[in-house]
């Protein structure tokens, strides 16, 4: 398996879903770098199921850093943190162990790994796995803000239920500053309530939701990234496919370029205040894969759910027989409003790299 992303700054991510822990392995930190486990322990709740709307399934996830740092800061060792897997009832899954969940990774595990493969849970398919990757995006994190950087993502839409649009300037900076303390990331409230119906509905007819997040980056500095292979927009899409349930990304106005012309589509550029802007940001901050001063915006989409209550056709994959499936045990009705953590963790995994690369961090 390669379960390692990142070039200066390598991030490692193991276990199972019901295995004894997961975690991760940070590699390339240089010392000195302040690691704030208040910021880890926000991050980690913002991933956590948030009563009816997720799965009954609760960590708590009590990690332990068990290497990498001393007092507060980085020392120049590989970090290391693990996060204990308390609330398994793998039982549950024991009669769908030959069944293959339409649209999960069940029968291609199977075929790749032999029928080795941990399958309680997802074993190491399942979205469990990020809270390892939301720990180590959370220690980068501090550093970034340090620099004047800010991430942060909200719930764009919800089975068609949309948010309001993020602000510009300064009111951009404030909507980040706001999500970091939403439990739900809808920058609108009503939007956010009527969000929350529609997944109770999807979860009474046995069935899940998806929906589209929106994530803006403040603060990089210009020229961050690097032409074709290393684009910022090729590692940040690299990094967000990495992610279980995300299904598609888009940068700036993304797709809606294909329907304007080059007059429309054309962020003109200015001096204001003796700084470099552009008047409007249809590229998403990036340009030739560089980032041009301006927010680096892009939008995800999250799949529903594919472990659901409804029957579907599917197969025995040890018997090669046509079977159906109702999954038992504890699922997302959607998992919209807690991938938004992951977001923002791979994403300061994306940038902390590509500054660090740069002698930047």
């Amino acid at each position: 398996m390669s379960d390692t992303f990142g070039n200066t700054i390598k991030v490692t991510i193991y276990g199972e879903s019901h295995g004894p822990e997961i975690g991760c392995v940070i590699e390339g930190l240089p010392a000195g770098l302040r690691v704030d486990t208040a910021v880890i322990d926000r991050c980690l709740t913002m991933r956590r199921p948030s009563g009816a709307i997720s799965t009954a399934r609760v960590e708590t996830d009590p990690y332990v850093i068990g290497s990498g740092v001393s007092e507060g800061l980085t020392n120049g060792d590989t970090v290391r943190i693990a996060i204990p897997n308390q609330n398994t009832r793998s039982g549950d899954y024991s009669e769908m162990a030959s069944l293959a969940r339409p649209s999960h990774a069940d029968y291609a595990a199977y075929v790749k790994y032999h029928g080795e493969n941990d399958t309680r849970g997802g074993g190491h398919f399942s979205g469990r796995i990020t809270a390892a990757v939301v720990a180590a995006g959370a220690v980068l994190l501090p550093t970034l803000q340090a620099k004047g950087i800010r991430i942060g993502t909200h719930i764009a839409e919800i089975a068609g239920v949309k948010d309001r649009a993020f602000g510009a300037g300064a009111e951009l900076v404030k909507d980040l500053e706001t999500l970091y303390t939403l439990d739900f990331a809808a920058l609108d409230e009503a939007a956010g309530e009527a969000m929350r119906e529609a997944i109770l509905a999807a979860k009474a007819d046995a069935d899940s939701v998806g929906g589209i997040l929106e994530t803006a980056v403040t603060g990089l500095p210009v020229g961050v990234g690097e032409p074709f292979f290393d684009s910022v927009e090729g590692l940040l899409a690299h990094a967000i496919f990495a992610i279980p349930g995300i299904k598609g990304i888009e940068f700036g106005a993304g797709f809606g370029l294909a329907n304007m012309r080059g007059s429309e589509a054309n962020d003109p550029f200015r001096v204001v205040d003796g700084r470099v802007v552009t008047t409007s940001n249809n590229a998403g901050g990036i340009n030739g894969g560089l980032t041009n001063g301006m927010p680096v915006i892009f939008r995800c989409a999250v799949r529903p759910t594919p472990t659901i209550g409804k029957e579907q056709d599917t197969i025995n994959f040890r018997e090669n027989i046509n079977a159906t499936l109702a999954a038992k045990g504890r699922h997302d009705p959607c998992i919209v409003h807690r991938v938004r953590a992951v977001v923002d963790a791979m994403t300061a995994i994306v940038i902390a790299d590509l500054l660090a690369g740069e002698g930047k961090l």
